[in-house]
């Protein structure tokens, strides 16, 4: 039986927490696609009434994953309200970390 030091707990649940939020972004950016997909399709079949209804429920699911996301680990970007009291959108990291 191997007991974990404290620096090992502290790795193991960065480790955690950057495996769910690399998860959450993941279907983030889905729903992203499928969003602006369908908005593309909508521009040349404004009148496609399953289109309507895709692009509705896509858009929807993006704004509760991006609501949650930004609960979770801040938000998105810096048009998104944080009500955590502090500016959080600095501490996420950068596109290119």
């Amino acid at each position: 039986m191997s007991v974990l030091c404290n620096s090992e707990i502290k790795t193991r649940d960065t480790n955690m927490n950057m495996q769910q939020r690399d998860s959450m972004m993941l279907e983030v950016m889905k729903y992203q696609f499928a969003t602006l997909d369908s908005a593309l399709f909508l521009n040349t079949h404004p009148n496609d009434p399953i289109a309507l209804i895709r692009h509705h429920e896509y858009s929807t699911k993006l704004m509760q994953l991006k609501d949650e996301f930004g609960k979770k680990f801040g938000p998105l970007d810096s048009y998104t309200p944080d009500i955590s009291g502090t500016w959080r959108y600095i501490n996420s990291p950068w596109p290119w970390e």
